[in-house]
């Protein structure tokens, strides 16, 4: 896996090619100072369980376009993970949240546009109004119930949802 700031050559600030490893993290311009951090983005996951079943979504987009997920992405600036979780939810399924509890983080390399996005991923158990029927929409191709004991790890396509799932898994037995 190569390191995100390998592919930034030039200082994003002035444009200098003067632009060079700070440290692991970070890259120093030694034209005008300027240091730039590669720090994780915050992405959040949803276990949604009703009945005995888990909601989960089958990716409709690159990375690992076809296999399954968890409801869920990338929070956007200025947002809380838990704001970034209530819109996501919404985005992908149609689903509110009426309630979140936080259960667990994990790292996670994400392959986009020809690099890896280190993301810290943000699991949250999420309860939603029973009633409500989730209608699949922006990254996800499909939703399905599964029931919780023929969940299959290995049919998850990001190495961090896959993990997710075992850890979730040997919770709820």
């Amino acid at each position: 896996m190569k390191h995100p700031l390998s592919l930034f050559g030039y200082c994003p600030v002035c444009g200098s090619g003067d632009f060079g490893e700070d440290s692991f993290k970070s890259k120093r311009c030694s034209r005008c100072g300027f240091t730039f951090f590669a720090n994780a983005a915050a992405s959040t996951a949803a276990f949604i369980v009703r009945g005995g079943n888990l909601l989960v979504a089958r990716r409709a987009k690159e990375p690992a376009r076809g296999t399954l997920d968890l409801p869920g992405g990338f929070v956007d600036m200025g947002e809380t993970a838990e704001e970034g979780m209530r819109r996501e939810l919404r985005e992908e399924t149609g689903l509110d949240a009426r309630s979140m509890d936080y259960h667990f983080s994990l790292p996670n390399g994400y392959d986009y546009s020809g690099m890896t996005i280190h993301t810290l991923d943000l699991f949250f158990r999420v309860e939603t109004d029973e009633a409500a029927e989730p209608q699949a929409a922006d990254d996800a191709a499909e939703l399905l119930w599964m029931p919780l004991s023929q969940l299959q790890p290995e049919l998850f396509g990001l190495k961090s949802i896959r993990h997710a799932i075992e850890l979730f898994l040997a919770r709820e037995q």
